[in-house]
């Protein structure tokens, strides 16, 4: 059989028992996206393996099966993912420490809030995470020097954003930026 052919029976084979195929994962599947991601893996391997998929009604059969094996696949994947996040809590559990609880919108959370999500991360890596440029760089996959300019610029609008927030405060923020950047 050449791929025309082969094309031609799969899509056949799809329009008569995709909505069989979809009915027996969805009744299986603890939510719609698993089902739809198990009814997906089945076609992929019958299409991938067209010449053993059987001619006629044994081709629904088949793709049971195949159904079967994939969900079973998918089952074992949601266990050893439980199991992971169960030890993964566990072992993190002891480390967390949870942000000081705010008391309402300090300055510092507002001026926070006029930067760019990508200015906030760089802040919270360099105070939060006490990151040097170098670990910066490394964690945003871009040069030490780059890291540097970034934190440098973001820093700078975190002082302006400050002024905004309340004037009185530009002669410690600059005083600050100063400092860091040395």
């Amino acid at each position: 059989m050449d791929e025309a052919d082969d094309r031609s029976r799969f899509e056949a084979v799809y329009r008569r028992t995709y909505e069989q195929i979809l009915g027996y994962a969805t009744r299986r599947c603890s939510c719609a996206e698993d089902a739809a991601d198990v009814v997906a893996e089945t076609f992929v391997i019958a299409w991938r393996r067209m010449d053993e998929l059987p001619h006629g009604e044994a081709a629904r059969l088949w793709l049971y099966g195949v159904a079967r094996r994939v969900l079973a696949n998918h089952r074992r994947g949601e266990r050893r993912r439980a199991t992971r996040h169960a030890e993964l809590t566990a072992e993190t559990e002891p480390l967390y420490l949870p942000a000081p609880p705010r008391r309402g919108p300090d300055e510092v959370g507002q001026a926070l809030d006029l930067l760019s999500e990508d200015d906030r991360e760089l802040l919270a890596l360099a105070v939060w995470e006490e990151l040097d440029p170098g670990q910066i760089a490394e964690v945003l996959g871009c040069s030490r020097n780059a890291a540097r300019i970034r934190l440098h610029r973001a820093r700078r609008r975190f002082a302006k954003a400050m002024e905004k927030i309340r004037p009185s405060v530009r002669p410690k923020a600059r005083t600050l930026i100063e400092k860091e950047s040395r």
